[in-house]
């Protein structure tokens, strides 16, 4: 007996000795990786061919997931790539001969803005001008992936896929029917005829004028779309593809890769094997046998490898995401967050110029003004101040442009949306249903006001309103006197109606067409700088280093073969984009409910830029892959 304890004690202290090992490797392992810096992240191929493998978004700006959802979320963020990384990696490969060939691998795509992906369309013609070989490969391309694939060399398609070309455009969700039958007033204020963001909340249909403003926005797109892709490609029959799309697949028999082929939308028909080993023979062959069969360089590490120092004296402050009170992380535009960045750099560095970078379909118009006023207090201490417009620049977005010299912007960048409104949710018919009433006393018109349970007060309605005509008329005036505009000539194009920037153009809402570096340049020329040596600081949210640690661990590995996570034929695309539709209009209706204060949202510009999805991932959180890994 004596015996059998000494061996038990000895083999729990076995075990003991083994879990602390265990911790100890693990800690150290993460104190690493938390000491190591993004510019520290190594190569794992040094020759090849550079690996665009777009498994997610394509963004302004990266957002930053919560550790703690990732680590124990029942599903994992969508990947986002930021603009910059891509472009960037694109236009250092063009002159670099380790990179053999520049592949894009567009099946786990979930798309992004018109106008970045025309910068990235850009930056390939860049690359193929310098002789570089673009390849492009999926097997579903949509509007989006084959805007890119349309500027490569060569563009590939799997045999049992096709190329669905849509066009702007598709239904929204209403709520007025179901409000009525549960009971539920929706209490709204605001101005502008076109400001249609919350007719869902209102009517049952779209109103003739919001249906007019959005068939006019999107002919204007589809129209920018397809001249980028007759450039970038100019043997493609676009238009009878496009416009028959049934007369194409039917003359191919029900076959969409023949189809595709037939007009000329693509060059070669293959699986991903065959791909694979036409790659190879440009850049080598793999040697790693969990990733592509040909020496493949990630473009994570490639962009953070190629990343410039950014270390110059125009300031480039981004401003991306929604525009909401207080505080927020990256790819979420937090007024005090931006407020005290922009702050903290012009206290710790010397910089001549800034350009506001904004893709941003606005929100609340208190967060706005807060950035607009740190803007201009620094223009008034003689900082020039050139806007730089991404994908969207609407509503709340166009507010923090008041304060700018210059507004850049791009032909396909949505803005204006100029106009305010605000709703409140009331539960009175709710209640009635279930047989509870209300009741109280009070000492002014405005006692209990809003009274979201009994009812909101007339005085209350209209007091909500006159505040948001107010804020409308303090908009027209920003908006006249950066524009040097009458204030009636403002609300003639404003009433919250959504241009794109070639309109926008003419109408005097933006000065130049252009991308960051001609604002970047135009900032320079401004501060007396030579726009040929001028050089960019970026003024970006520091994330700490457990958020950035997590958040790498569970970014894709860089190189290796999709994880077909993501559909990637037709009939999951359109069930994957149908259930983005839902999750949007949701997460539209929480915006309302809890936007806590007068917004200057531009919601239908939604449907225009690509943010998280939270239907596109059914990935476990990372411990909950770790744990289920144990188990196999």
């Amino acid at each position: 007996m004596t015996f059998l304890k000494a061996v038990w004690r000895f083999m729990v202290g076995v075990k003991d000795l083994l879990v602390l090992c265990l911790l100890l490797v693990f800690f150290a392992g993460l104190y690493a990786a938390l000491s190591m810096t993004p510019g520290e992240r190594p190569m794992r191929v040094h020759e090849g061919a550079l690996f665009v493998d777009l498994d997610g978004t394509l963004v302004e700006q990266t957002e930053t997931a919560d550790p703690l959802s990732v680590l124990f979320g029942g599903e994992a963020p969508v990947s986002q790539y930021a603009l910059r990384d891509v472009v960037g990696a694109i236009d250092a490969a063009r002159a670099d001969p380790k990179v053999k060939a520049i592949v894009l691998d567009l099946d786990g795509f979930l798309g992004g803005g018109q106008t970045s992906l025309m910068r990235v369309g850009a930056a390939l013609d860049r690359a193929r001008a310098a002789k570089k070989t673009v390849i492009a490969y999926a097997t579903l391309y949509d509007d989006a992936s084959y805007l890119l694939a349309s500027h490569a060399s060569e563009v590939w398609l799997n045999p049992l896929g096709g190329v669905a070309l849509t066009g702007p455009g598709g239904s929204n969700l209403y709520f007025q029917g179901l409000m009525e039958k549960l009971g539920i007033t929706a209490h709204i204020y605001r101005v502008g005829t076109y400001k249609s963001a919350v007719e869902p909340f209102m009517r049952a249909d779209q109103s003739p004028e919001a249906k007019a403003a959005a068939q006019s926005l999107a002919d204007n797109l589809w129209a920018f779309w397809r001249e980028d892709v007759a450039k970038a490609r100019p043997a493609a029959r676009i238009a009878p593809y496009s416009s028959h799309p049934v007369e194409a697949i039917e003359a191919a028999q029900g076959d969409l890769a023949a189809a595709a082929l037939g007009a000329r939308l693509v060059d070669k028909i293959g699986d991903r094997a065959t791909f694979e080993a036409h790659v190879a023979r440009l850049a080598g062959d793999s040697r790693d046998s969990d990733g592509p069969a040909f020496a493949a360089i990630g473009l994570r590490d490639y962009a953070h490898a190629h990343r410039p120092g950014g270390n110059g004296q125009i300031g480039v402050l981004t401003i991306a995401g929604d525009i909401v009170d207080g505080e927020a992380g990256p790819g979420t535009a937090g007024g005090d967050s931006i407020a005290r960045m922009l702050q903290d750099a012009l206290d710790r560095r010397d910089l001549k110029a800034l350009v506001v970078r904004v893709d941003s379909p606005g929100g609340s118009v208190l967060a706005a003004e807060r950035i607009r006023s740190a803007l201009a207090q620094a223009k008034a201490g003689g900082l020039p101040i050139v806007v730089s417009m991404g994908d969207v620049a609407a509503s709340g977005g166009y507010w923090v442009s008041t304060t700018a010299d210059r507004i850049f912007a791009e032909p396909s960048t949505i803005t204006g949306s100029i106009g305010v409104f605000g709703i409140l949710p009331s539960f009175e018919g709710l209640l009635g249903k279930i047989g509870i009433t209300t009741d109280g006393v009070g000492t002014t018109p405005l006692s209990g006001e809003p009274d979201l349970l009994g009812g909101v007060s007339p005085e209350f309605n209209r007091i909500s309103q006159l505040s948001v005509e107010n804020i409308y008329h303090r908009f027209l005036g920003l908006v006249a006197q950066a524009r040097g505009m009458r204030p009636e000539r403002v609300d003639g194009i404003a009433q919250g109606r959504v241009w794109d920037g070639g309109t926008a153009h003419q109408l005097g809402l933006v000065d130049r067409f252009g991308g960051l570096d001609d604002a970047v340049a135009e900032a320079a020329r401004l501060a007396k700088l030579d726009p040929a040596k001028a050089r960019p600081y970026y003024i970006e949210p520091e994330v700490d280093p457990f958020t950035a640690f997590v958040t790498q661990m569970f970014e894709s590995e860089e190189g290796t073969s999709p994880s077909g996570s993501t559909a990637t034929d037709l009939f999951g695309r359109q069930a994957l984009a149908r259930r983005a539709l839902l999750d949007r209009a949701i997460n539209e209706a929480r915006q309302m409910a809890e936007g806590g204060s007068v917004q200057a949202r531009c919601l239908e510009c939604g449907a225009y830029s690509a943010r998280s999805d939270p239907g596109a991932s059914g990935a476990s959180g990372v411990l909950r892959v770790f744990a289920s890994s144990l188990t196999r």
